[in-house]
C-alpha cells in the first residue's frame, strides 16, 4: 500500500466492536476533530488537508472497517458503532466530525444518535441515509459488479463516475491508488455492512443540533449536489459552499480551499 504523506502523529490499532481491529492515527493539539473517508477509499483521502488541520486541532483519522489498514469484517457491523468505538478509545467525549460521502453519512447518523458527543459537522460531498437515489445505468453497473465480486470493474466504475477529473488532476495518482487497492476489500466489507439505520437521517435533518458546514465540488456527481441542497435546507443554520475545480475526491483536488473552509467553520 502507498505510504501516508501527511502524518499527524502516532498510529494505533484499536478493537472494533464484535472483533477485528481498526487502524487509526492521532496528532496535533486543540479541540478534537475526527475525519471519516468515503466508501472504497481509506484515510489517505485526508493526506493533503491534514498538515493544516493538525496545526490547530487534535485530529484523528481512521480506516473504516475492512478498508485501508483496518481488518476485514467477519460478521455484520455498522459504521456508527465503529465511530463510537474510535471516540471511546481516544477518550473523546465530544468531537467535531468531518466526513466525505459515506463518511459524511456516518457522521450525520452519529450526530442524530449521539447529539451530545458532536460539537460540529463538516459534510463534504456527503451521502445521507434514507435518500432515494434515482435509478441509472451506473447504479445498475455498480450492483452487477458487486454481485459478481468483480473488483476490477468496481474500481473502473469508481474512477469513471466519481473521479471524473482523472489521474492528471491534483491528487489523481493517490485517488487511483486508493480506489484500486481497496476495490476487493470494499466488496467484502459491504457484504457485512449493516443496512440503513432504523431511523434514517434524511427525514430528520431538522433535529440536527451541531453547527453544520455542507461542502461539495462543482464536478461531483449531480445527485451529490441535490443531496447538498437538501442538507443545507433541512439542517438548522447549515451553511453550504460549492467548491470549483473539484469532483467527489475534493480533499485531494482542492485541499487548501477545503482546509480554509473547515478551519473557519470549526473556529466558531
Amino acid at each position: 500500500m502507498s505510504q501516508h504523506t501527511g502524518r499527524p502523529g502516532s498510529e494505533t490499532e484499536l478493537p472494533a466492536p464484535g472483533g477485528g481491529r481498526l487502524w487509526a492515527e492521532r496528532g496535533g493539539s486543540g479541540s478534537p476533530v475526527v475525519l471519516l473517508h468515503g466508501s472504497g477509499m481509506d484515510s489517505r483521502l485526508w493526506d493533503a488537508v491534514l498538515p493544516e488541520l493538525v496545526r490547530h486541532h487534535d485530529v484523528v483519522r481512521y480506516d473504516a472497517r475492512g478498508l485501508g489498514r483496518s481488518a476485514a469484517p467477519g460478521r455484520p457491523f455498522d459504521d456508527v458503532g465503529d465511530l463510537r468505538a474510535v471516540l471511546d478509545h481516544f477518550g473523546l467525549e465530544r468531537a467535531a466530525l468531518v466526513g466525505l460521502s459515506m463518511g459524511g453519512e456516518t457522521a450525520l447518523d452519529f450526530a442524530l444518535a449521539h447529539p451530545e458527543r458532536v460539537t460540529a459537522l463538516g459534510l463534504v460531498g456527503a451521502s445521507v441515509s434514507g435518500h432515494d437515489w434515482p435509478p441509472s445505468p451506473e447504479t445498475g453497473a455498480y450492483a452487477e459488479a458487486r454481485r459478481r465480486g468483480d473488483a476490477a470493474a468496481l474500481a473502473e466504475l469508481e474512477l469513471t463516475v466519481w473521479a471524473a477529473m482523472g489521474r492528471t488532476a491534483p491528487g489523481g495518482e493517490l485517488v487511483a491508488a486508493m480506489v484500486e487497492e481497496n476495490a476487493a476489500r470494499r466488496i467484502v466489507s459491504e457484504h457485512f455492512l449493516a443496512g440503513a439505520p432504523e431511523r434514517p437521517a434524511e427525514p430528520r435533518l431538522g433535529e440536527v443540533t451541531a453547527p453544520t458546514l455542507v461542502v461539495h465540488g462543482d464536478r461531483d456527481h449531480p445527485e451529490i449536489a441535490a443531496i447538498a441542497e437538501r442538507l443545507a435546507a433541512g439542517i438548522p443554520g447549515a451553511r453550504r459552499h460549492l467548491v470549483p475545480a473539484a469532483d467527489h475526491y475534493l480533499p485531494l483536488r482542492t485541499p487548501e480551499r477545503l482546509a480554509d473552509l473547515l478551519l473557519t467553520h470549526l473556529a466558531h
